[in-house]
């Protein structure tokens, strides 16, 4: 009994020294190096926003922050290792349209729910794909191509790469547009980018970073943007949706986030260090020279934002009938 009783006061006074230490732990952090999770490999769309969110981060919290890149599975294996990371503020991941949405319609079974496994901090960046096509085709506006392609049902050939953003805007295109084009699929955007430019593939939604440079050249033909307003690198190309699709909109998008269970107090921190680092003229200057959009910031909006993602690119991928690749 006596021993008992010993032993409770001991974990009682245990727990009174250790309230103190987590508590002065969250209030210095961070105190160390902070790892970004980036489920892609280098060099990258993706890679590239991780590597700036990490470098403003570093400037506001006064502490390194780095980037691990854990490619595979089209950022599953990465987001599942931040999934199960310890919740001390000390592993973040970058979250985004294929591993935090579309991987949850192609695989129910994918081994982290983008929900409930995740706290959400703060969206990053936003951006269109562009509808492309090969200068050998008559098409000179969006009609041009949905007329062919319903007068000739499966002769267009369109590329993708599976589960990419350029893959879900196409089959949403179809879908709202009611055609039916023959997809070939991709292991990357290189080879896709190689054939089109070739004249091996028509047609392409792709990202409006990696299109512009072929626009721009005269190697490819932009139709229309998928955002819901026009572009300021592409101000003479229409939007999808003011081409007839009204409501059509599928970005490409990515945002910062912490496994569950990290201490509010520090999900605080990194909210308003988001914010502040959206704020600054530096990554304004980066994100839209690129033709990124700067996003709403905070938590409560990109919490909203990765649940409306995950509904619509699930219900497109059910509808296509897309399975795992």
């Amino acid at each position: 009994m006596i021993r008992r009783k010993l032993a409770g006061l001991a974990a009682i006074a245990a727990f009174g020294l250790m309230a103190p230490l987590a508590a002065q732990a969250q209030s210095d952090y961070p105190n160390k190096p902070v790892k970004i999770i980036v489920p892609f490999p280098a060099g990258g769309t993706s890679d590239v926003m991780g590597r700036l969110v990490a470098e403003e981060l570093g400037k506001i919290l006064k502490q390194p922050f780095v980037v691990e890149n854990v490619g595979g599975a089209g950022g599953v294996i990465g987001t599942e290792k931040g999934a199960k990371a310890v919740p001390d503020g000390y592993t973040l991941i970058q979250t985004g349209v294929g591993q935090s949405a579309v991987a949850h319609g192609l695989d129910p079974n994918v081994k982290y729910n983008s929900i409930t496994d995740f706290v959400h901090i703060s969206q990053v960046h936003s951006g269109p794909n562009v509808l492309v096509v090969h200068p050998s085709v008559p098409f000179k506006t969006l009609k041009d191509l949905v007329d062919y392609a319903k007068a000739n049902p499966g002769k267009l050939d369109y590329g993708y790469t599976p589960a990419a953003s350029g893959h879900m805007a196409m089959e949403l295109f179809k879908q709202t547009a009611g055609i039916f084009m023959l997809g070939i699929p991709y292991r990357g955007g290189g080879p896709m980018m190689t054939d089109i430019l070739g004249g091996t593939i028509k047609v392409m939604f792709i990202n409006q970073d990696v299109a512009l440079q072929h626009i721009k050249a005269g190697k490819l033909r932009p139709l229309a943007v998928t955002s819901a307003q026009r572009n300021p690198l592409y101000p003479d190309v229409p939007t999808v949706a003011e081409s007839g699709y009204k409501g059509f909109e599928a970005l490409s998008w990515s945002g910062i986030s912490a496994p569950k269970g990290t201490p509010q107090p520090i999900i605080d921190k990194l909210d308003a260090a988001m914010v502040q680092a959206l704020k600054s003229a530096t990554m304004r200057q980066r994100l839209e020279s690129q033709g990124f959009v700067v996003p709403t910031p905070g938590a409560k909006h990109y919490t909203a934002f990765v649940k409306s993602e995950l509904e619509r690119w699930t219900k497109v991928i059910k509808t296509a009938g897309i399975k795992v690749e």
